[in-house]
């Protein structure tokens, strides 16, 4: 991993698992209708070409680095929605507990705990990408290493 930010994952129909219910939930922010289900159906698709299109972007339904790029929304503590779900919903991919109580409960509140892992996560970032700061905003580079699956075993 040293030194990049992985690349952003391409998700399509058919799609299913990581990280599926995030962009379900950041299409949700962005005010498409989308259930997050963790399957990439017609339903998701559907609100993605819709997305890509609100962007002037080709709007195929293939979510690849230019969607990823738009759809992600800056959060940061004090913040609430589904853009925080998504961010949630990414530390829970992560929790290998087995016991779905530990970590940021997906309640869709930016609060202590989810600034914490933020900052966690930020931080062990750091250590192989200088550039990364340590500032418990999920801004797009948090977000990209989040999506993309970086330190996830």
């Amino acid at each position: 991993m040293s030194g990049g930010i992985s690349p952003w994952p391409v998700v399509q129909t058919g799609s299913k698992e990581h990280p599926v219910k995030t962009l379900q939930y950041l299409l949700r922010a962005r005010g498409h209708n989308a259930v997050v289900d963790g399957a990439f159906g017609a339903k998701t698709e559907a609100a993605v070409k819709a997305f890509q299109a609100s962007q002037g972007l080709t709007a195929d339904g293939i979510v690849g680095p230019k969607t990823w790029t738009a759809l992600v929304v800056e959060v940061k503590k004090g913040s609430q929605g589904d853009a925080v779900r998504g961010v949630q919903e990414e530390f829970q991919f992560r929790n290998l507990s087995g016991d779905p109580s530990k970590g940021p409960q997906i309640d869709g509140i930016f609060g202590p705990v989810t600034d914490a892992s933020v900052r966690g996560f930020q931080q062990a970032l750091s250590l192989d990408i200088p550039s990364v700061k340590v500032d418990g905003i999920v801004g797009p580079v948090t977000w990209q290493a989040l999506v993309s699956g970086m330190l996830s075993f």
